[in-house]
């Protein structure tokens, strides 16, 4: 895996930097938004484009995040209750879109705002907008500072990462080393968040 990814950082940082884009936008979809690991693709793009990619990499993260959740509320403002009441409605669960919806109720904005910070909410609570007729520009506005934060943590993480891998013995992958610690630091913050805003 490592020598695959040390080959993958050899290509352009655009042609990088786009498929990280589109990584994102299938990261903000229901569903698909569960089989594509958006936080472990940010990782990885530090580790292979190391400091020097982090403003294009953040860039491709925000702009990505951005077109994926804007389709997911335009296909629940026009589709909501028929998205709801059909296959793709069961297979995200009424439980989970029951909740998605409450959740906004209670926080509107401000649970957009920290969406990317919930696994598996993150891709569903656009959806639930749209269908609840939240305003596209109040969405996009708290979406977009949603994004920033949640790109700028990976990248942090990402760079401690990148970091400490260099300072062990042995000169193991920065690629894995960055992934795995960035990935451990992340689901700390991420857990304490989902406590924060779910359940606290």
């Amino acid at each position: 895996m490592a020598d695959w990814l040390a080959q993958v950082g050899e290509l352009p940082t655009t042609l990088l930097m786009g498929v990280l884009g589109v990584v994102m936008v299938f990261d903000a979809v229901p569903l698909l938004g569960v089989l594509v690991p958006g936080d472990v693709a940010i990782l990885a793009a530090v580790g292979v484009g190391g400091p020097t990619a982090g403003l294009a990499t953040f860039t491709a993260v925000v702009a990505g995040c951005l077109a994926g959740w804007s389709l997911s509320f335009l296909a629940g403002r026009r589709w909501g209750d028929r998205l709801r009441h059909s296959r793709v409605g069961d297979w995200i669960g009424e439980e989970r879109w029951a909740a998605a919806e409450g959740t906004l109720r209670r926080g509107g904005g401000r649970m957009v705002l920290v969406a990317p910070f919930l696994p598996v909410f993150n891709a569903l609570l656009p959806l639930a907008a749209g269908g609840l007729r939240m305003s596209y520009r109040r969405f996009l506005g708290c979406a977009a500072l949603g994004a920033a934060a949640w790109a700028g943590l990976y990248l942090a993480l990402g760079t401690v990462a990148r970091s400490v891998a260099g300072l062990l013995p042995g000169e193991p992958s920065p690629v894995v080393m960055t992934m795995g610690v960035g990935v451990v630091l992340a689901g700390v913050v991420l857990a304490l968040t989902r406590r924060r805003f779910l359940i606290g």
